[in-house]
């Protein structure tokens, strides 16, 4: 099923996809990508800003708590409290690898959604070691819309609540490369009350939606600076197994991969541009189909067992704090990769205005303006988009 498909006549409007809690343990998504290898010592997770100053920072010693305004069509308007404790280290372990750290991140919108994280990340063996980790709970207000001739629409609330554990263990298989395993668990309820809409068959919207899943991922990351990147790339594949004989309640499998790739064209200009996939396999939960992520809409108004997107963005660094970028992009949705193409393209093209509140790491304040086929959306946060 493809939620948003005129075969189907589902739309989702105003919700989260609950793999996003997730992202609270790295307060922004663009500050959750990995660092470079053992050569290059920025931290991952939460940026290391000990040293830096940064207004509205609360420091004591190597513990830092930093506010973040946010504001997108799919989590609304909102605050992030983010929270870390830097571990210290040696002459040696600083020039081969970023400082472990613990955090904490908690976050409230306007249509009284929160969710809380607690997170953990260590470094080991001059980088050839990596551990992440996260738990977490959320209670979720949000609502699905139902379209059952192109022009009767209901509003369906939907709420869900529960927590959320994941953990990735990482080594460094050679030059930039990393592989490991990772394990996820999320353990909620929802409400739905679909009246007489029809439920979505292939996806499982029941009350329960408890997952245990075991996977393995790979990346590897040859950029500059992953928090606002202008040379190198990114590429990330990942793999997830939920069964039933692990205490998963469906039995269904996730694949996704990712990649990046950066061009200084010229001092001021950067050209950058992603592609990226997903696949679900077997009876998924609703909150984790795969979807369309992409800017001028909410990220789970096309939902489906199949997805996948492209964008293109130029960057243009007017002055040494302020910028503007352009961007366009199209995505699909469907069953699967096979039918792809029976879907329309989903386009999406804005431009942004971009303030670098952090200039030693090169961190932007970012406001977009975005369009796609019947909507248009405001984003408004800390990092670049990708």
């Amino acid at each position: 099923m493809t939620l948003q498909s005129d075969k189907y006549g589902y739309q989702a409007r105003k919700r989260i996809h609950l793999s996003m809690i997730a992202w609270l343990a790295a307060a922004t998504p663009t500050l959750a990508q990995d660092a470079n290898p053992a050569t290059d010592t920025r931290p991952p997770i939460a940026p290391d800003i000990r040293e830096d100053d940064v207004r509205l920072k609360v420091q004591r010693g190597d513990f830092v708590a930093v506010p973040i305004p946010i504001s997108d069509p799919t989590l609304e308007e909102g605050l992030i409290l983010g929270a870390a404790y830097f571990y210290g280290q040696s002459e040696e372990q600083a020039e081969t690898q970023p400082a472990s750290v613990t955090g904490a991140a908690a976050l409230y919108t306007n249509n009284n959604s929160r969710a809380f994280a607690v997170f953990q990340q260590n470094y080991w063996r001059e980088n050839r070691w990596r551990f992440t980790g996260a738990v977490g709970a959320a209670d979720l207000r949000l609502s699905l819309l139902t379209v059952d001739d192109g022009s009767d629409q209901q509003s369906i609330d939907w709420r869900i609540n529960g927590g959320f554990l994941f953990g990735k263990l990482a080594r460094r298989i050679g030059g930039s490369w990393y592989g490991g395993g990772l394990v996820r668990v999320v353990d909620a309820n929802q409400s739905l009350d679909f009246g007489d809409a029809p439920r979505p068959q292939e996806f499982d919207s029941g009350s329960n939606v408890r997952s245990v899943g075991i996977g393995f991922y790979t990346e590897r990351d040859s950029r500059d600076n992953p928090y606002n990147s202008t040379a190198g790339s990114y590429f990330k594949g990942e793999a997830i197994f939920n069964d039933e004989s692990i205490g998963s309640k469906n039995t269904y499998q996730g694949y996704s991969a990712v990649f990046r790739s950066y061009h200084s064209l010229t001092d001021n200009v950067v050209l950058a541009w992603e592609a990226q996939g997903c696949q679900r396999g077997g009876t998924t939960p609703l909150w984790d189909a795969c979807f369309v992520k992409l800017r001028g809409f909410p990220a789970t108004d096309y939902l489906g067992q199949t997805s996948a997107s492209g964008q293109l963005e130029a960057r243009w660094q007017m002055s040494k704090r302020w910028g503007v970028v352009g961007f366009a992009g199209a995505g699909y949705v469907g069953s699967s990769f096979s039918d792809i193409r029976e879907y329309e393209p989903i386009p999406s093209y804005g431009a942004g205005l971009r303030f670098m509140v952090l200039a030693s790491k090169r961190i932007n304040m970012r406001l977009d303006y975005a369009r796609s086929t019947d909507s248009d959306a405001i984003h408004f946060s800390v990092g670049e988009a990708f």
